[in-house]
């Protein structure tokens, strides 16, 4: 995180955090995860909650600290430099725990917000389905309504945290005959009958986070754990896209910086031709790149989250959001390359963590919806503002305040007659 943009109170959270990472997160953990030794790190998450360090924005009622996503973010990116599996794991009470926080009830907060982040519950969310990743509303998962509980049938896939969840945030269909978006519900569904966890990834990198298929056959899940309204899931998902993304864009910071400081000292050490590779263009040009695209990131990142903390319009923050994800975890794939072609031949060996970094970097490009997606959802909130406000071509969207100056109109030969749409 760039340093001018910390407050007093970040730099103490981030000097916690990294205390934190360099005391309580053993390298054995690490490499055990990443060699599939260890499917879910519980203890992890325990040593982060004996610091108060899960779910920061919460209130303290709830175990939280009632910090801003500003502060927030620079958590996550500290932890981001043990790698994706363990900065997921890290993140997902603060996922999960927005939809309690936001449209929990007080005995949802008190039963599992509060034991999530104080170590003793954890937690994962349900939303891909073997038919639909980015086709979120085209959930096939149903839930029926049966006395005093829904019964829920369907799966859901690649849920990190699955393995060693005792609940999860569960998306299903409740209204068959309504419009996709309109007929969706979510539920704490607790691990239990009817709810069978099947560990089935061999994965590229992220290992050890627990990542796995929900198998719901006739759950029932008590009517009081409906979280918000019925059918009224998609508010909620609208809500999660802050965290989901934020995090994600956080993290990659996290990941990138590590990658590149990796390949810095290597740059001032390796001696090439008589010289130190760094005094070679082709080598401090990269690093010259590396920093461009990791202080940019970080400026964007923190931006977002100011964003979700402060602006007012809804749409705005979800384009923010959007734009941090895509651009830091494209930035935080190109930054790890970079810091793998620097290494050359000994970057792609295990001698160096890089390796395991570009492995990891890749899933930040897809998981918590594609960077596709996220283009989908940058343009439309940006034209949807664009289309629906006053002003020449509709510059109020691109430019918040006051009246703006036309620039349309500074052109040598600016008549409307030649302005032909149609």
């Amino acid at each position: 995180m760039i340093e001018a943009y910390l407050t007093e109170t970040g730099r103490q959270l981030r000097e916690e955090v990294r205390g934190f990472v360099r005391e309580d997160v053993p390298k054995d953990l690490i490499l055990a995860m990443d060699g599939e030794k260890i499917h879910y790190p519980r203890e992890f998450l325990e040593r982060a909650a004996a610091r108060h360090l899960l779910g920061l924005r919460f209130p303290a009622e709830y175990g939280g600290r009632g910090l801003p996503w500003t502060e927030e973010v620079v958590a996550i990116e500290e932890v981001g430099v043990l790698g994706t599996a363990l900065a997921c794991l890290y993140s997902l009470p603060s996922i999960v725990g927005e939809a309690l926080n936001v449209f929990g009830t007080p005995e949802q907060k008190a039963r599992f917000l509060r034991p999530t982040l104080e170590g003793r519950l954890t937690t994962a969310e349900g939303l891909t389905e073997p038919r639909g990743g980015s086709d979120f509303f085209g959930t096939t998962m149903t839930a029926r309504r049966d006395g005093d509980a829904w019964v829920l049938d369907g799966q859901k896939r690649f849920v990190v945290g699955a393995e060693g969840a005792a609940y999860f945030l569960a998306y299903a269909r409740t209204d068959p005959s309504a419009p996709p978006h309109k007929g969706i519900s979510a539920f704490i569904v607790e691990r239990g009958p009817g709810v069978t966890v099947e560990y089935l990834y061999g994965l590229l990198g992220t290992r050890g986070g627990g990542t796995g298929r929900l198998l719901f056959r006739g759950a029932r899940v008590p009517a009081e754990n409906l979280v918000g309204r019925v059918n009224g899931a998609a508010e909620i998902f609208y809500r999660m896209m802050i965290p989901e993304r934020l995090t994600t864009a956080a993290g990659s910071l996290g990941l990138a910086r590590a990658a590149f400081d990796v390949a810095a000292r290597y740059a001032t050490k390796r001696k090439a031709f008589g010289r130190r590779i760094k005094d070679f263009q082709a080598v401090s040009f990269k690093v010259a790149d590396c920093l461009t695209k990791l202080d940019a990131a970080s400026a964007m990142v923190h931006a977002a989250a100011s964003s979700a903390d402060t602006d007012p319009d809804a749409s705005r923050v979800r384009r923010l959001v959007s734009e941090a994800k895509k651009f830091a975890s494209e930035s935080a794939w190109d930054v790890v390359n970079l810091a793998m072609q620097i290494l050359a031949g000994i970057g792609y060996t295990t001698v160096f963590p890089v390796e395991r970094y570009l492995r990891d970097a890749r899933i930040m490009m897809i998981w918590t919806g594609t960077n596709e997606v996220m283009d989908l959802i940058i343009q439309h909130e940006f034209f949807s503002g664009l289309e629906g406000k006053a002003g020449p071509a509709g510059v109020a969207a691109t430019r918040p305040g006051g009246p703006v100056r036309d620039v349309e109109a500074d052109a040598r030969d600016a008549r409307d007659e030649e302005k032909i749409f149609e």
